[in-house]
């Protein structure tokens, strides 16, 4: 097709992170010709430092990966999750020396008879770029051109031509906006955001301790926001803390030593002495919402759509979601005789993830709203809440599969199904 009516590829995608690359090879397997324009430089993006993020991978998300290929690389150094332990807490009140509190959600793996799988993995952001890396450089239908940015969009009726900042022209049906919260594509097809800065840091790093985590995340609620630890490979867990700003800041410029107690006092010893692997990270957080996901010839995944709070981990597992549901309609349609830009296929797209995305958006925004405070009614309500939903199996196990992304209408790849023709 590409060929045949001058076009370049089937798809173009602006933007190769982990959405772009997991996009660009569901549709490889579909049978489609993929460019991804990537304004990154692999040596920095694949370099251990660059990134100290891990992310908490639904088992759904998981499976697309696996059904794409890259199980094998990713089964060794995924850490799976089989128990989360959700508790209201005070600095002081430690996972030892007080917490969790009696009114505490407790999640176990052991409750979903229906599944071997666990309730999520932890992985390392440095080993998904790796995996992504390798697995979409053993497919020569893909075409990564990096590191190159898109300079200017041109739509007619019949495809779209970027133009590259070396002058390169290149047309497709359908260009995807994979490229971030600052989305070139978003921007330069006048679609608009919503949203707004949370005057808080997420301060990331990763840990070693001396006792076995268990294979147990925390996500442990502080005035100043949530704290999570959330285990790894080996007798190590990644932390996110969230703190204003300042205090962020102050705390990222602290010397190992004095970080490392500032640490203890909300982690505790339950898992014994800490010492930090590696360098301290700090990610500014925010809320941003597309105002639609698509348009002529454009649609919108992962952060250029929706980027949310990070409590709970779904904002990579939301632009995944997008990659499998984007993946399947346009195969879908070119299956039936459409182009992959065709205003049907986008439409199905939107209807697909817009809801999901804003729910899951406004739902995390009102559950910082409620619990990153010491409002003394507020606390009654949450921590008795957390007890009533902790009580009632149905609720609990509803919530597990709701995290780990197998509620309502899920695409084939989400299923861990092929979508090979």
């Amino acid at each position: 097709m590409a060929q045949a009516r001058g076009y370049d590829a089937e798809v173009l995608i602006g933007g190769g992170g982990l959405v772009g690359q997991t996009l660009a090879l569901a549709l490889d397997q579909a049978g489609l010709n993929v460019a991804v324009i990537d304004a990154s430089r692999p040596s920095e993006t694949l370099a251990a430092s660059f990134d100290g993020r891990a992310f908490a991978i639904a088992f759904a998300s998981y499976r697309m990966w696996r059904a794409l290929g890259l199980g094998e690389t990713l089964d060794p150094v995924a850490q799976p999750i089989e128990r989360i332990m959700v508790t209201d807490g005070k600095l002081g009140r430690t996972p030892r020396t007080g917490g969790p509190s009696l009114l505490h959600l407790h999640f176990d793996r052991a409750e979903l008879t229906d599944q071997d799988e666990p309730l999520g993995l932890m992985l390392e952001a440095r080993h998904v770029r790796l995996a992504l890396d390798s697995a979409v450089k053993a497919r020569p239908q893909i075409k990564m051109i990096q590191p190159m940015s898109v300079t200017a969009i041109e739509r007619d009726q019949a495809g779209v031509t970027v133009t590259l900042a070396d002058g390169q022209r290149l047309r497709a049906p359908l260009l995807v906006g994979a490229d971030g919260r600052r989305s070139f594509v978003r921007q330069a097809v006048g679609i608009r955001t919503i949203g707004w800065d949370y005057p808080a840091t997420a301060i990331v790093a990763t840990i070693q301790h001396a006792k076995p985590h268990g294979a147990v995340a925390h996500e442990y609620f502080l005035p100043n926001g949530p704290f999570a630890i959330l285990p790894l490979k080996g007798e190590r867990s990644n932390i996110v803390w969230a703190e204003p700003r300042k205090a962020a800041e102050a705390l990222l410029a602290m010397s190992e030593e004095d970080f490392l107690a500032e640490l203890a006092r909300r982690f505790g010893d339950f898992l014994g002495p800490l010492q930090l692997e590696g360098p301290r990270f700090g990610y500014p957080l925010s809320l941003q919402l597309a105002e639609r996901m698509i348009d002529s010839r454009v649609a919108l995944a992962g952060d250029s759509a929706h980027g949310i709070h990070p409590l709970a981990g779904q904002g990579l597992n939301l632009g995944l979601k997008d990659c499998a549901a984007l993946a399947e309609c346009i195969a879908d349609g070119v299956g039936i005789g459409l182009d992959p830009g065709d205003v049907t296929i986008l439409e199905r797209y939107q209807r697909w993830r817009r809801f999901d995305n804003t729910t899951m958006a406004l739902g995390m925004e009102a559950f910082d709203k409620l619990f990153s405070n010491d409002i003394a009614p507020l606390r009654v309500v949450r921590t008795l809440g957390l007890a009533a939903v902790n009580a009632v199996g149905p609720a609990r196990r509803f919530f597990m599969k709701y995290a780990g992304g197998a509620a309502g209408d899920l695409p084939k790849l989400l299923k861990g199904e092929s979508l090979a023709a």
